[in-house]
């Protein structure tokens, strides 16, 4: 494989835009990864086009790249429709790294973009159970109802067979984990709240992010339930909004005036497993980290920063254990300590994280993937994170079983201004 650079990243603002089309969102974007990259729309040999479910909303089940695209004058080249539900960004990304680093293309472009938001909540929140095995959807709610039943803990306001009618399904799912992860380590639900509040705090920072709000440990166990143990503000809320990457080739990189590029320096993707769910070595993200950390020929130890999937407090919580950051059962503490904050030993989530920045399905992992270029190049401002060198990012989608459906894990690396 050649080496691969990403040299433009460009995002709006996750936030609900009713009166905006996924057509303009996506423009929005790609107009700012482009001249952010200082390349035109017709330097561009291929793209891949990460979208969930315009085709849940307004009908455009196939096609999407091309339709949201051709306005913008982009049309004759490869463009490849991505869907791996919430890895769907990740997924362009590892795609288009594919594409450059074989030698196919020069230069080639990952966009993301999804509205999530409706006037009718209900409809947002069923959204989400096509990323279920839909067949099994009940089978697989009674299955984690009976692992709670089995648990000491008394979870307030559950019934058995109780699916949330306002919230996503993947709360219920989440909610689950988090209770077994309780009994099985001492996790607190105040634990999470520092996660949440962390991550609020670092969204204050981020002009991208839906929420830019502190809120307190306090206001944060205050707030209204989801599905115990998570409260409101330990939960991604729906949203829309694009983010787009621009990937190019070593000799593509030459002939730019003034890059500021970032390294792709591994990339993997994969599927999850029909593990049982206390197989913690048997986790998506176990094993691809693993994979991906040889690939980089680095350790867990040596990355500066990361950006995780964190649908949820626990959600960020499981991936610090599971990413090899820390011990598993030891994410609570580690959060508590300040570990994973600005400032600490391995900040996580300097974006806010899905729970705050916000989570449009299929642009998910592609915010993910601005906010450590930005801090790989280090312009992220207040929220800087002194020194970094490495970044990792972790995106991954659906639920099968007890896993995800679908993982991407990438790791970045700074370029020193004598990388030519």
């Amino acid at each position: 494989m050649r080496d691969v650079y990403i040299i433009g990243v460009g995002m709006t603002r996750f936030g609900k835009y009713l009166d905006q089309s996924i057509k303009y969102l996506a423009h929005v974007s790609l107009e700012y990864a482009l001249r952010d990259a200082g390349i035109n729309k017709e330097d561009i040999q291929s793209l891949w086009f990460s979208n969930s479910c315009w085709g849940y909303f307004n009908s455009q089940h196939c096609i999407r790249g091309q339709v949201a695209l051709r306005d913008f004058g982009i049309e004759e080249i490869p463009i490849f429709n991505v869907e791996n539900a919430c890895a769907g960004g990740a997924t362009a990304l590892h795609s288009a790294w594919m594409g450059v680093g074989s030698g196919l293309y020069d230069c080639a472009l990952a966009l993301g973009v999804e509205k999530l938001y409706d006037e009718d909540k209900i409809k947002s929140f069923q959204a989400f159970w096509s990323a279920i095995d839909v067949e099994k959807i009940e089978d697989q709610m009674a299955d984690l109802m009976r692992i709670l039943a089995g648990l000491k803990l008394q979870v307030p306001g559950r019934q058995e067979g109780e699916a949330g009618q306002n919230r996503s399904a993947f709360m219920d799912i989440y909610s689950a984990a988090a209770c077994w992860h309780m009994e099985c380590y001492g996790t607190t639900q105040h634990q999470l709240a520092v996660i949440a509040s962390k991550n609020h705090f670092h969204s204050s920072m981020n002009p991208y992010a839906q929420f830019q709000k502190k809120m307190s440990v306090e206001e944060v166990l205050a707030a209204r339930e989801v599905s115990w143990p998570l409260t409101v503000p330990m939960c991604a809320p729906v949203g829309d909004g694009a983010a787009a990457a621009v990937l190019c080739s070593k000799d593509f990189l030459a002939k730019l005036k003034s890059p500021r590029p970032v390294k792709i320096l591994a990339s993997v993707l994969g599927s999850g497993s029909s593990r049982h769910y206390s197989e913690d070595e048997r986790d998506i993200a176990v094993r691809l980290s693993r994979r991906v950390y040889e690939a980089a020929g680095v350790g867990p130890e040596d990355v500066s920063l990361a950006e995780v999937h964190d649908a949820t407090a626990f959600g960020e919580l499981h991936q610090t254990e599971a990413l090899g950051f820390c011990a598993f059962g030891e994410g609570g503490p580690f959060a508590e300590s300040g570990a994973t904050a600005l400032g600490g030993k391995i900040p996580i989530n300097t974006s806010g994280g899905l729970e705050s920045r916000g989570h449009p399905i299929g642009a998910s992992g592609l915010g993910q993937v601005n906010e450590i270029v930005t801090q790989l190049r280090h312009e992220a401002g207040d929220r800087q994170v002194e020194g970094c060198r490495l970044g990792l990012v972790e995106n991954g989608g659906g639920n099968l079983g007890y896993e995800e459906a679908a993982m991407g894990v990438h790791i970045l690396e700074r370029v020193a201004k004598s990388y030519m």
